[in-house]
């Protein structure tokens, strides 16, 4: 009781049955956490030095991650034109026969919006060389709208951190850049701290990575803090929009 009047005078919301565990690790982090429904999903918002980020596990909002869905978003404020895409090699083989088999065998004559975007992508943008994705070549595929702008994000940190990630097999991984959003998705079935720490640094990399890369980038903009980014909604848009 104590502990709830404690939140509830601090503006913190009060974890949902279960997910105390969580609860404590995102405190201890200084991060902010919110059960949406008991089981059904959370939301933990924290931040990169004065850059939010928004961690949110729930039902699967891409068909190619199956069961329950970690997603972890950041505002970068990056050019709007810039579409850039990293995933792992069998999700992009998956992609592409899906592709195939929609859009060819299926005989329609194009992919429209209600197709996820790293799946035009994968049609649209020409692919990073061998040579060019170094120790990551075996397992992982990149492309983007503005090629250097993706050989500056990985040329660093986050091709050492991406290189050395634990990804359980066949579960898949995206980590992508639209309309000045990074973005990664991955499966999670049952989320435990031990879980979130790994994919939380992963994305704090890619995030200062991204930031590196705007600064040397005359037309990328400065990234925003405002706290209107986030919708009012606890958890994104269903599938079909991005």
């Amino acid at each position: 009781m104590l502990e709830g009047l404690k939140r509830w005078f601090a503006g913190t919301p009060a974890p949902a049955q279960g997910w105390d565990a969580l609860a404590l690790w995102a405190e201890s982090r200084q991060y902010v956490f919110r059960g949406v429904r008991e089981h059904d999903g959370f939301v933990i918002d924290g931040r990169l030095g004065a850059l939010p980020w928004r961690l949110e596990w729930g039902p699967s909002q891409r068909s190619y991650v199956p069961g329950s869905e970690l997603r972890i978003r950041a505002e970068m404020g990056l050019q709007p034109d810039l579409q850039l895409l990293v995933l792992d090699r069998a999700l992009q083989e998956q992609m592409e026969k899906s592709v195939f088999d929609q859009y060819v065998e299926g005989v329609q004559t194009r992919i429209d919006n209600q197709t996820p975007p790293e799946m035009r992508w994968l049609v649209m943008f020409p692919k990073l060389g061998g040579g060019e994705m170094g120790v990551l070549r075996e397992r992982f595929v990149a492309l983007a709208s503005i090629k250097p702008w993706l050989t500056q994000w990985l040329d660093g940190p986050l091709r050492a951190a991406l290189a050395s990630a634990r990804l359980p097999q066949r579960v898949p991984l995206v980590l992508m850049i639209s309309r000045g959003r990074l973005t990664l998705r991955t499966a999670l079935p049952e989320p435990e701290a031990r879980d979130l720490e790994p994919w939380v640094q992963l994305f704090e990399t890619a995030m200062r990575e991204a930031r590196r890369v705007a600064s040397q980038n005359l037309d990328a903009s400065a990234p925003s803090t405002q706290p209107s980014l986030w919708s009012s909604s606890a958890m994104p848009p269903a599938e079909g929009r991005e």
